[in-house]
């Protein structure tokens, strides 16, 4: 059934799944209805109030098992700052699709949606396709450890990712572990603090402790080193009070081989006891051999499409997507990050997607299924 990637877009851009709250329900239920309509098997998968995955399957015969498609529809808020466009219209101006959540990826999911839906006949008797549409992405890949524990994922042989890379081929990202480093005290009045125990002057020690951390370990030919920042601090409650608890938000981005348990160890023995560490986000690392024999096959399908060189040095990113939850839940297929966003717009205001862009990725993911399937 014959479906515009654009169109498509414009529809999943005027649902609200800002996160927090999420509420992806009613988004998810309309690719649901598309999906159904031609010809996947469907199921929804419930999390919380109006939250819920979606898997939708085609073919599956033989023994080669199918390629997976993945993105979520959970978007970030809209910030402070005023919008020239309204964040859920879709407005498209000089080829470029704007509204929350279009480069971040909306539009992504636009894009495998469409081809999926046109080739399903063809899928029907090949090893086929199975498409993981996600919520709760955006604040720690929420909706995949979902569907992950509770082990209906099935099987997949390669990974297509459709974050924003502005349709670049990209063969891993840092991992992330966010911390909470939590440090109390003793409270009491202002003007006496000798009676109190201050956790605004343990944080002081912690940050700088923090400061100078060292990973010890060598950077990754391609990710580089792992990252460590302090992105928010907040002790006490008034001015004229010792403040009894202090608060570090820690943003540490891992590279494969550098464990999150081992990062954490690491921290406590050099925080102290002083200070406890609670996990807020902890997702891994992805990286697959830019020499793998199928990631050569995207390469040559992205050049052809596009007519730009894929080019010899591999493309990393700087953030975490699902695949930090969905490779290893897989069993470590292969796993490629590719999709019509552009990075530098997410999160943005006036988020856009370029409309040439869209289509680019319809016809990249339509013959990497194509030849996945061998149709």
């Amino acid at each position: 059934m014959p479906i515009d990637p654009v169109e498509l877009s414009r529809e999943l851009v005027a649902f609200n799944t800002i996160n927090p709250p999420g509420r992806e329900l009613a988004c998810i239920k309309h690719l649901e209805k598309i999906l159904a309509a031609s010809g996947l098997a469907t199921s929804v998968h419930g999390f919380g109030e109006d939250r819920a995955n979606l898997i939708a399957r085609i073919g599956g015969t033989g023994e080669k098992p199918p390629l997976c498609f993945t993105g979520h529809v959970d978007t970030v808020p809209l910030g402070n700052a005023r919008w020239n466009f309204d964040p859920f219209a879709g407005d498209i101006v000089d080829g470029k699709l704007y509204g929350r959540g279009t480069t971040d990826m909306k539009c992504g999911v636009a894009a495998f949606v469409a081809p999926i839906c046109e080739m399903a006949a063809q899928l029907r008797e090949t090893s086929g396709v199975v498409l993981v549409i996600t919520a709760g992405e955006e604040i720690g890949c929420e909706g995949a450890y979902n569907l992950a524990r509770a082990g209906v994922l099935g099987r997949a042989g390669a990974i297509v990712v459709a974050e924003p890379t502005s349709n670049r081929a990209v063969v891993g990202h840092k991992g992330a572990l966010w911390l909470r480093a939590i440090m109390t005290g003793v409270t009491a009045h202002g003007s006496m603090p000798h009676l109190g125990v201050s956790a605004a002057y343990k944080a002081a020690r912690a940050l700088t402790i923090l400061e100078k951390f060292q990973f010890n370990v060598a950077p990754h030919q391609h990710l580089g080193s792992p990252t460590l920042n302090v992105g928010t601090v907040h002790a006490g409650l008034n001015v004229n009070s010792v403040p009894d608890r202090a608060e570090i938000g820690i943003d540490i981005r891992s590279i494969p081989g550098l464990s999150h348990s081992r990062i954490s160890e690491h921290l406590r023995a050099e925080l102290g006891e002083d200070v406890s560490l609670e996990p807020i986000v902890d997702v891994g690392s992805v990286w697959t051999d830019p020499h793998h024999s199928w990631i050569r096959q995207v390469l040559e399908v992205v050049e052809e499409i596009t007519g730009e060189d894929a080019g010899s040095s591999p493309q990393t990113a700087p953030y975490f997507t699902d695949a930090s939850v969905l490779t290893p839940a897989f069993g470590h297929p292969p796993t490629i990050i590719l999709g019509p966003g552009e990075a530098a717009k997410a999160h943005q205001t006036d988020e856009y997607c370029s409309v040439a862009r869209i289509q680019q990725a319809t016809s990249i993911y339509s013959r990497l299924a194509a030849r996945w399937c061998g149709v």
